[in-house]
Formats: C-alpha cells, structure tokens, sequence
C-alpha cells in the first residue's frame, strides 16, 4: 500500500508529517479533510481560527497530490 505524508503549511511555517501514512490513493482527500477539521477544531477550542493553513499531500517520491486549504475544509454560517 502506498505511504503518503500530510504536512500542514501557511505562508510562511511548515510542520512535516516524517511518517506518513499508508493508506489507498481514493482515500486522500477524506483522510486530508479530518486532518485539517481536527486541527481546526482545537484551534476553535483555543477561541480563534486560522484559515491561513492548508495540508499538502505528497506522495513517497515527494510530489504534491492534493492540497486541501482549511477555508475549503468546513462550511460557516453566519447568523441573518
């Protein structure tokens, strides 16, 4: 099974997955968008959300094969 790494990144810091994860390539984006809901979440606990990160997904060889920015990881709805 192929191993890909999930590494957080804004414009200017990176935190890198060392690791990885296997997984199967049809289930990237899903496992990229609980990633980025959980780190969400604890930034919302924290009282304040940063929607200036993303998650990158590389592959083993290091190339980008989904990004996912956290603005496009959750719905907000603002009260009328």
């Amino acid at each position: 099974m192929p191993r890909y790494f999930l590494h957080l990144r804004d414009s200017t810091d990176e935190v890198l997955d060392p690791e990885g994860v296997e997984m199967p390539a049809d289930a990237v984006a899903g496992v990229a968008l609980l990633q980025a809901r959980d780190c969400m979440a604890g930034d919302v606990k924290g009282g304040r959300l940063d929607l200036h990160y993303r998650i990158d997904v590389h592959d083993e060889s290091g190339k980008i094969i989904h990004t996912l920015p956290f603005a496009d990881a959750l719905e907000v709805v603002a009260p009328r």
